[in-house]
């Protein structure tokens, strides 16, 4: 039998032959970072996580609710805001054709706030979606998350924060870059109510909204691999002309440098922040009495250490306390 004779006529031609792909041809379906293929099932029974090397998928703000809801039912809440145009803002296609194009993926607006229960505690969670328009912040995502902040003040729960941003929504120019002070402002709110709030840092979070409420967060926590940064290395690179190191901005960097918390994996965040969210959870009444103690207990130091001293002026006296006769008030 004659041997296998195979002729290439690019090859008789001088042409370069494409190299072969390490994926079949229309298999999407495959790890960028490890080229492991898996089915579509597998991916989502795994939260969006690839069972080779662990690289964390991009998932939809309704799939990040149902995970730390743990599957069981949760409810959105002023899902009927979404969008308008008033700067009437053209780049290549209209802003009103751009949100449009955005929620026929199935998404009104980049912030989902969702009322649910983690691990046992009722809360409320406001979570960034990628997917619509990169999870640019603009003047919906400010006006949901103010509400969501508000709510939680009124009810007392605590407020889960998960974000995944290109930063402040260009199209809609200052009114966005107001939508930073807006949700400083929120958050400085539930500091005084002394609500937890427990933050997540997912891949992308970067810009205005890295630079505003997501870097507040009492307890801070990042995805592996999350890129987190004001600015980006490519726009950096760009605008110094410096090659930066492959580990700039990314979670594992940021916690080296104390900015998060702690890295954490996808699949075990909601026993993470229901942990946390287990240990701060105490009736209001029950906060306001430890406050009111401690605030007696210091008044009451401050008079027995202002007793111990009677030459001290009328005027630190008064400052402590006291009366002009070295008794407490």
């Amino acid at each position: 039998m004659p041997p296998h004779i195979h002729i290439s006529v690019d090859r008789l031609r001088r042409r370069r032959s494409t190299p072969p792909s390490k994926k079949p041809v229309g298999d999407g379906k495959a790890c960028k970072a490890c080229g492991a293929h898996f089915r579509a099932e597998e991916l989502e029974r795994n939260w969006g996580v690839c069972t080779t090397c662990d690289h964390h998928f991009p998932v939809s703000s309704s799939e990040r609710i149902t995970q730390l809801a743990d599957g069981d039912e949760w409810r959105e809440l002023w899902s009927e805001l979404a969008a308008t145009d008033p700067l009437r803002f053209t780049d290549l296609v209209p802003y009103t054709e751009r949100v449009e194009q955005a929620e026929a993926k199935g998404v009104r607006e980049a912030l989902v706030v969702g009322e649910l229960s983690v691990q046992g505690v009722p809360s409320l969670a406001a979570v960034m979606d990628f997917g619509f328009l990169g999870g640019s912040m603009g003047s919906v995502v400010g006006e949901k998350f103010a509400r969501a902040a508000d709510r939680c003040v009124e009810t007392g729960r605590p407020l889960s924060v998960i974000t995944a941003s290109g930063g402040a929504r260009m199209q809609e120019g200052v009114i966005a870059l107001m939508q930073m002070a807006k949700t400083v402002v929120a958050i400085d709110d539930l500091r005084e109510a002394a609500i937890p709030v427990v933050v997540v840092l997912a891949h992308p979070t970067t810009g205005g909204v890295w630079a505003s409420f997501a870097s507040m967060g009492d307890f801070t926590y990042a995805e592996p691999g999350a890129l987190i940064a004001f600015s980006g290395p490519r726009v950096i690179e760009q605008t110094t002309r410096e090659k930066l190191p492959p580990e700039f901005g990314l979670a594992e960097s940021q916690l080296e440098n104390g900015q998060v918390d702690a890295v954490v994996d996808r699949r075990e965040l909601p026993g993470r922040i229901g942990s946390v969210l287990n240990i701060l959870d105490r009736p209001r009444a029950d906060i306001d009495d430890g406050a009111g103690r401690i605030a007696r207990q210091g008044r009451e130091r401050a008079s027995r250490a202002a007793q111990a001293l009677p030459k001290l002026s009328r005027r630190l006296r008064g400052r402590l306390g006291t009366g002009s006769d070295g008794g407490a008030e």
